[in-house]
Formats: C-alpha cells, structure tokens, sequence
C-alpha cells in the first residue's frame, strides 16, 4: 500500500526590529561604583588563597576617581545594562509583560551611556559592610545629569510607546547607580524627555 507523504508550510515572521533613540533626564543625583582594579584584585587574590596585605591607608581621591565609568572615547558615562536591567525589573510594577520577554523584545546599543550635564563630583558616605561594619566610601555623582541611549526593539513584542512607558517607570520606581529606590534609597531616578525638553536642550547646544 502507497503512503501518501504531506508537508506543512511553516511561515514564521520576521521580527519587526525599529530604532528609538531616547534622552533620559534625571530626576535625583546619579551615584556611580565602578569595580576598581584594587577591589578585583582583592577579590581574585582571596579566591586564590594568597595572603592579604593588610588593610591600605585609604586615599579619598583615587577611590573617586575609580568609581567613574570611562567610555573608549574618554568620556564620563554609566553601562547601558545597568539602564536594561532598570527597565526589564519595572515590569514587576506594569504587568503587562514579563521580565523574560522584556530582555528579549529590546536591546541598548554600545557599553556605556555618555552622562551629560555636569562634572562628577565626590561624596563622601557612611556605610555597613560585611557584618555590619561601619565604612566610608567615596564615589562620583553627577547632578544634573542627562543621557541619551539608543534602543533597538522587536515592535513585534513592545511597541515604541511601550519601552517609553517602561523607561518612565523605572526611573520612579528602580533608578540607576548607588542607593536608588531598588535597593532602598532616593538617588539615580529619571523620566523620559519630554519633546518640550528636547527642544530646550537642542535650543542650549546650538
């Protein structure tokens, strides 16, 4: 007896991939902690079971300095995953999408977000370390500040107006950087510029 083969046609969509580019202002001061070397180190040397050199004399300027992000280009600026992962955590506070298929439906271009606006400035704060341990830290902030990033979305999944919408709420409800609302504190929110904001901006610049 003959068999009969039969194929199905499967037509898959093309993912709709659109560019956005949005400027991002501040609405509290931006604290930055990059890693040091000295603290990698430190780290790498206690995972390899090397003998500690004892606590160094702190040197407030240097651990300032060692907090800031460096773009390639020399300019001041904050890790764009660091934006993604504000965004994709607001979805706890929207609902309308999961945190999986936010991180899938966008991406933002490049390593670092150039921070405009002003110059780092140091800040000196007490902390708790470990357990419990007081500590001062000395880390950049920058206030005003502003960014612009570029986004690149599937509208597929999240529409224009949706990244926008999940941009604004992480910016009240996350933040960036040191001691935002994430992680208890006040620092690091932002919203959306506003196309009247742009136009201020582009009016300052030229």
């Amino acid at each position: 007896m003959a068999i009969k083969s039969s194929s199905t046609v499967i037509e898959l969509p093309r993912p709709n991939i659109q560019t956005l580019q949005v400027t991002l202002i501040g609405d509290a001061p931006l604290i930055v902690h990059k890693w040091s070397e000295k603290a990698k180190k430190q780290m790498r040397d206690k995972q390899m079971g090397k003998a500690s050199a004892g606590k160094e004399k702190k040197d407030p300027e240097q651990d300032f300095r060692d907090s800031l992000h460096i773009t390639p280009e020399g300019k001041y600026g904050f890790p764009v995953i660091g934006i993604k992962a504000a965004a994709v955590t607001a979805c706890t506070s929207i609902g309308a999408i999961t945190k999986v298929a936010a991180r899938q439906a966008f991406h933002i271009d490049g390593e670092y977000a150039v921070i405009e606006g002003s110059e780092p400035t140091m800040r000196e704060d007490m902390v708790r370390v470990g357990m419990g341990t007081a500590d001062i830290r000395y880390r950049g902030q920058y206030w005003p500040w502003r960014t612009t990033v570029e986004i690149r979305h599937n509208a597929n999944l999240l529409s224009a107006e949706q990244i926008l919408n999940l941009l604004n709420t992480a910016g009240f409800a996350v933040g960036i950087g040191e001691w935002r609302p994430e992680r208890d504190g006040q620092y690091g929110l932002f919203h959306v510029a506003s196309a009247e904001e742009l136009q201020a901006l582009m009016k300052d610049a030229a």
